[in-house]
């Protein structure tokens, strides 16, 4: 499996740029989990964190759901894997295949591309109950651009742990 990974636009409108950087992010956690089993992918880094690709999935999961579907389209739901609001907990992929964690991830990549589409502007505002704030779309949306740049990082340590494989 190859993941295709867009090269976000020069020049460009904000919310243009800021949708391909996001998308441009996301293809690199997932180019950094192909190719490689469930065991590879549940492959810790060191104890004792329980860090892995396939927890990182996972966490950005997490992520997508709160940020879009929970803070910005003001829905009701529960994280997917944590029952306290603890996004840590998907960092414990233990018991994960690839399949379950890449599903739950697209799906809620799917969600968040939906919302910020229909989103009139970067100015749509959600209510964040952690910071008891009204947070932008545009807030948002750099955040998880911050968010993926962040672990992906960890990614690329992650995967070169795993098999030596290095790079963009």
């Amino acid at each position: 499996m190859s993941t295709d990974r867009p090269s976000p636009p020069v020049i460009a409108g904000e919310r243009e740029m800021m949708r391909a950087f996001l998308d441009y992010h996301r293809a690199t956690l997932a180019m950094k989990c192909d190719d490689l089993s469930d065991e590879e992918l549940r492959r810790r880094s060191m104890p004792p964190s329980t860090l892995s690709l396939l927890g990182l999935v996972r966490h950005m999961a997490e992520v997508e759901r709160a940020w879009f579907r929970r803070v910005i389209n003001g829905e009701d739901i529960p994280l997917v894997w944590s029952d306290r609001g603890d996004f840590q907990v998907a960092y414990d992929a233990s018991t994960s295949s690839r399949a379950e964690a890449f599903a739950a991830w697209e799906a809620e990549v799917e969600h968040s591309r939906r919302i910020e589409a229909a989103a009139e502007s970067l100015d749509v505002t959600g209510y964040h109950a952690k910071s008891g704030e009204d947070v932008s779309l545009r807030l948002v949306m750099f955040h998880l651009i911050h968010e993926y740049a962040r672990h992906n990082g960890h990614a690329d340590f992650l995967r070169e742990g795993i098999d030596g494989v290095t790079g963009p």
